[in-house]
């Protein structure tokens, strides 16, 4: 399909039916109708595969879909598409104008797609000097040696998910993994935003030689790397200051001496997940709400390390918080609740899903002081439907998420 895609057709596709081909010119007579601006608009709400489509029906719309302003983006779909192939064929149109190089295409998403290999990414670095976004998600088949390729051709790389990728294990200048490596004659890779979810096989001598390489992330996602551990997060820290947003959830060699490394991120951090971090307790917590009172996200479900007291840190130190979720957190209670109710008047979402300690009479305190509620889980609580139901006229805008068929 997209090999086809060189030259335009000469005529406008026909139905054999005299029927359907008088009412087909119809259609086509709406359509023609519209200026050249609305059509482009309307192309650039369609994933490139079928964008190439629109570009074989007639002339007008092969010139059209071929318009600049629509390749800034290439967003490939489906698990099938050769898309090793489809990059090539895509790039050697868009370099047309300018040989070998394409100097419009800014964000590359090819997430889901399976058969992407190194030699499709080693396209894009080689003809894509300007891209800034790239999407990689679950293409496992790609390795370091593309991602070498990519971070070294394209200097303007702001953004890449590489989660699922589990061949990779390092973003760095250098072919060669080793903590002992630094930044090639002071270079770095301009990347903020990291999503390395899923690369299992990712540890902290790769974490080590990332935050040497990416000393300017504001985002990252280490969310199921197993073998991380809190030296992994010492190494982040001394090169990383400005991350905003970290999620290390399920990493489970991560402790509270982890939470005493991201401490040191301050008022910057405004969003963690540690869920299911199961060697997280008050002491981490406490650690983190000491010095990030700037926190507005935190998910700490399935720490079971952290009760009441963990929480009232939390509350009277990040009075700005907007988001919690402390599910399956068995040690807390309406003790907790109430810290919260009293401290954090800005929460929005709070997920208390499976704590067995909650009562409606917690609820109904935090009802009655976070009036901007729009989010509450409180599936598998003993909660009375008297309490849901004070919840729902106090916070008219919240969503119950719960467990109790009594309650509708």
């Amino acid at each position: 399909m997209l090999a086809m895609v060189h030259a335009p057709p000469s005529t406008c596709l026909t139905h054999p039916s005299i029927h359907a081909a008088s009412r087909l010119q119809k259609e086509q007579a709406n359509i023609h109708r519209l200026p050249d601006l609305s059509v482009i608009q309307i192309f650039s709400f369609l994933p490139t595969n079928q964008l190439c489509r629109c570009a074989r029906v007639c002339r007008r719309w092969y010139n059209l879909a071929w318009d600049p302003r629509l390749w800034r983006t290439i967003r490939l779909i489906g698990e099938t598409i050769n898309v090793d192939r489809a990059l090539k064929v895509l790039t050697r149109r868009l370099c047309q104008d300018t040989p070998n190089v394409c100097l419009m295409l800014e964000t590359v998403i090819v997430s889901g797609c399976r058969r992407l290999t190194d030699r499709g990414l080693y396209t894009i670095a080689q003809c894509c000097p300007e891209l800034r976004q790239l999407e990689v998600s679950g293409c496992y088949n790609i390795s370091n040696e593309a991602v070498f390729d990519v971070v070294s051709l394209c200097p303007n790389l702001e953004h890449l998910d590489v989660s699922g990728c589990s061949k990779v294990t390092c973003i760095s200048l250098s072919r060669e993994v080793s903590i002992k490596l630094s930044p090639l004659h002071g270079k770095q890779i301009s990347i903020r935003y990291l999503d390395m979810s899923d690369c299992f096989v990712l540890e902290d001598e790769g974490l080590h030689t990332i935050a040497t390489h990416c000393t300017q992330l504001t985002h990252l996602y280490l969310r199921r790397c197993i073998r991380i551990t809190d030296e992994g997060l010492r190494y982040l820290m001394i090169y990383c200051a400005s991350i905003r947003e970290l999620s290390v959830s399920d990493c489970r060699f991560v402790s509270d001496f982890g939470m005493r490394e991201i401490a040191k991120l301050e008022f910057r951090l405004r969003y963690l997940s540690i869920a299911h971090c199961v060697r997280i307790t008050d002491v981490g917590l406490r650690y983190i709400t000491k010095y990030c009172s700037k926190l507005r996200y935190l998910n700490a479900r399935g720490c079971e390390g952290i009760t009441d007291h963990g929480i009232e840190y939390l509350a009277k130190n990040c009075t700005k918080l907007k988001s919690l979720d402390i599910g399956k957190c068995p040690l807390v209670s309406d003790i907790g609740l109430e810290f919260l109710a009293l401290n954090c008047f800005n929460l929005k979402r709070l997920s208390l899903k499976s704590c067995e300690s909650i009562t409606g009479q917690g609820l109904q305190i935090v009802a009655a002081n976070c009036f901007d509620l729009q989010m509450l889980n409180v599936q598998d609580c003993e909660i009375s439907v008297e309490a849901l139901r004070f919840v729902k006229r106090h916070c008219k805008r919240c969503i119950i998420e719960h467990t109790n068929p009594a309650f509708f």
